[in-house]
């Protein structure tokens, strides 16, 4: 979900050479790659490390509850939580893992899934748990493959954050557009942007620039495919995505995005908040925060479902529990990640932060389907949001194959091509070919 910049930020990014550096077979010295899979004993016993991220101080009181409540439930186990700041998080994981201290449930963003998971270094939950899919949002559940393992899922998805469209009601009718009609498709979000640009007369814009917050979910949603059938070439070099370079060159040089935000990350929260931008970010936790530092501006604000392709996809960004592959307790480390993950739990945290819960019994829950009197923007964009979550498809997903590295070199021939220094399918075939470098230098032993 394309996941937005607000939506898919992630709590770290990779270290250039961090994954690079990698063993395609494992991760060094220590590592589990070559390890069996844990398999269930029949005992739920023993001493598991649980690692978060970045939770304390504000959710300790929450996740001890968690802990406790399941070691009462399974007196022979004790669970032993630690939290770790976002900083270095990655890296970290790395250096666990090549000493063999990976954590035996460990929390897991799409960077660092894809770090263990693509390596070998997680087990299949499939395996531990043979009908815990259904207890999922089959989409979140889906999320957590790899490509080439078959039908195995790595991670018990945690919390998920979908996509949803925020706008300015007011600047929207400036423009003359209709605010019961925003945009639904790619193509829509781009007609509206060159309206908006046209009437605004430079005193506002449409959306942000940043390439990098719209690639590669505008491609996917355009119809363009990413990689081949074996997910080990990216294909991206077609007219669609030469067509997408092509409109945002010319939507750039007519002002429907403000001029700096090309080349950095400004404060979108800000601009909108200053009620400079008609389209906000992509994500239910920017209309609290709207709501709470530009009242005036939130009171302006109106929801919808997110911008899809033409089969009505959506991204997601989501938070897993990982087990560790090789733990020595695997039947506890199986069911504490099922407790933390099931639907009590998760609708409690959602309660205290603007996440939506991964399991179906959960975003069952009436909290997530209460629209109120419709007005009030932040308890529609929970309902829109988790509207979304149980019937959406979610091929607009970031594939693990566009690692932040692939992410980067893409955006700098993109970047190059919006600002008229080089032709866009120039810009397409460059972007593909540094991609395509860099998924073979990451496989490469």
């Amino acid at each position: 979900m394309n996941r937005s910049q607000a939506v898919r930020t992630a709590l770290t990014t990779l270290l250039a050479g961090g994954l690079l550096s990698l063993s395609a077979c494992g991760l060094g010295d220590g590592g589990t790659a070559d390890g069996k899979d844990a398999r269930r004993t029949g005992t739920v016993s023993g001493g598991i490390t649980f690692r978060t991220l970045q939770l304390k101080p504000k959710f300790t009181g929450y996740v001890q509850g968690v802990i406790d409540s399941f070691e009462q439930r399974y007196p022979d186990v004790t669970v032993k939580w630690e939290d770790v700041p976002g900083d270095g998080y990655n890296e970290k994981l790395v250096a666990d893992a090549r000493a063999g201290a990976l954590p035996d449930v460990v929390n897991l963003s799409t960077d660092s899934f894809q770090l263990l998971g693509d390596r070998g270094m997680l087990a299949d939950v499939s395996l531990l748990d043979a009908e815990v899919a259904q207890e999922y949002v089959p989409g979140a559940w889906e999320q957590f493959g790899l490509p080439g393992r078959g039908d195995g899922v790595y991670a018990y998805p945690w919390y998920v954050t979908p996509e949803i469209l925020t706008f300015n009601t007011d600047l929207f009718e400036k423009a003359g557009l209709d605010p019961a009609q925003p945009p639904t498709s790619v193509e829509q979000f781009f007609d509206q942007a060159e309206r908006i640009a046209a009437r605004s007369g430079g005193r506002y814009a449409a959306f942000m620039a940043d390439p990098k917050s719209r690639l590669p979910g505008d491609w996917q949603k355009m119809g363009v495919p990413i990689l081949n059938e074996r997910r080990d070439r990216f294909t991206f070099d077609t007219d669609k995505a030469v067509e997408w370079v092509d409109r945002m060159k010319d939507l750039y040089a007519k002002g429907a995005m403000p001029k700096e935000s090309l080349l950095k990350s400004d404060d979108i929260n800000q601009l909108y908040g200053a009620g400079k931008l008609v389209f906000g970010p992509g994500s239910p936790g920017f209309v609290k925060d709207i709501r709470q530092n530009a009242p005036q501006v939130y009171e302006r604000t109106r929801v919808a479902g997110a911008v899809t392709g033409r089969l009505g996809h959506i991204g997601i960004y989501a938070q897993a529990l990982g087990i560790r592959k090789d733990t020595e307790h695997p039947d506890a480390a199986a069911e504490f990640a099922k407790w933390v993950t099931n639907g009590p739990n998760q609708v409690e945290f959602s309660r205290k932060a603007t996440i939506y819960p991964s399991n179906a019994r959960g975003l069952a829950d009436p909290y997530f389907s209460d629209r109120g009197d419709g007005k009030d923007a932040e308890t529609v964009a929970r309902a829109v949001g988790a509207e979304q979550l149980r019937s959406a498809g979610l091929d607009a997903n970031t594939p693990v194959q566009w690692t932040s590295q692939v992410g980067d070199a893409v955006v700098r021939e993109m970047q190059k091509a919006i600002l008229g220094e080089q032709d866009p399918r120039t810009a397409v075939r460059r972007a593909q070919e540094e991609a395509n470098a860099l998924l073979s230098a990451a496989a490469r032993p």
